[in-house]
């Protein structure tokens, strides 16, 4: 056996999501206790049950956000002697809670949806409008706060889709005010909390599967092992890689490990062949690499160890 030998190309590819971003935050979670008091009291007094199930869940969004925010500042923390990657998955375990809390929220809606269907009621329908209006503001407010996050953060997302679906559902429920107001139309109201419900459920399901595979330690989707390993046994120095481990840390760090056979060369050439593994993984956004260097250390020659 050679040896071993480890790099961390430890450039920063996450999309940040550090100061401003928890401003923005702290502003839509303050929105959201907003909205959730000014629909829970337009409900009661307009007799809408769409408006009070609104209101909780813009409340729960609120707690989905406070929940996004602690989850960054926790992965902002250096590692440490007990967390040796650090402590960056905090993230991805805040973008499953709130990704699942969505689910659930979503199938509540089906059944409040289903409900209305059986019993409509009738309720206020300007109050119910001009309440939803005032939502609708301040989630797109929210929206657009969170928007940019979004994209390159899975737990940003989570807290993104959550008040997405709250616009939608103030859309929704603002159409429907105007249509009971004006044509007594009880039905259309059911009909868009299910429409809305199914697109956040197929959103929300992306995120926890996307979540499980990480905390898994699954191979990234767009990652394939034996390409991977076709590609470093191409360079000239190397006779095979095996018993392979590749992971994600998190949504943009990606860790590889391997034991790589070496064709007959001196221990201090190993350096040179590491370097030409790192640049070969860096296509693939790997920048965590472990290599154990052996000459014929290994009985078993598999890409992954059974």
């Amino acid at each position: 056996m050679i040896g071993h030998a480890e790099h961390d190309h430890d450039h920063d590819h996450s999309h940040d999501v550090s100061n401003i971003k928890g401003i923005n935050l702290a502003i839509v979670a303050l929105l959201n206790f907003i909205i959730t008091v000014a629909e829970l009291v337009g409900g009661i007094f307009s007799g809408s049950l769409s408006l009070i199930s609104d209101s909780l869940h813009n409340f729960s969004d609120g707690i989905s956000i406070i929940i996004s925010y602690i989850a960054i500042r926790i992965s902002k923390k250096d590692k440490d002697i007990k967390r040796t990657f650090g402590y960056k998955r905090a993230t991805i375990l805040a973008a499953l809670i709130n990704s699942s809390v969505l689910i659930v929220i979503s199938i509540y809606l089906f059944k409040e949806a289903w409900d209305k269907f059986i019993n409509p009621q009738e309720i206020n329908g300007g109050l119910v409008i001009w309440v939803a209006l005032i939502g609708l503001i301040a989630n797109i407010a929210g929206v657009i706060l969170l928007q940019k996050g979004s994209k390159g953060s899975m737990n940003i997302k989570s807290s993104y889709l959550h008040l997405l679906s709250d616009a939608l559902s103030s859309v929704g429920v603002v159409i429907g005010g105007v249509l009971i107001y004006y044509f007594k139309i009880y039905w259309v109201d059911p009909l868009l909390t299910v429409l809305i419900a199914l697109y956040v459920l197929k959103e929300s399901y992306e995120i926890v599967k996307e979540a499980i595979q990480i905390l898994m330690q699954g191979i990234p989707e767009n990652l394939d092992v034996e390409e991977v390993v076709k590609e470093l046994e191409k360079i000239d120095a190397v006779e095979n890689v095996h018993h392979v481990h590749i992971w994600s840390l998190d949504e943009s760090n990606i860790n590889f490990e391997a034991h790589v056979n070496i064709k007959d060369m001196l221990v201090s050439e190993t350096d040179k062949i590491l370097r030409e593994i790192e640049h070969e993984l860096s296509h693939y956004n790997i920048n965590h690499v472990t290599i154990q260097f052996e000459y014929r250390g290994c009985d078993g020659v598999e890409i992954i160890k059974k």
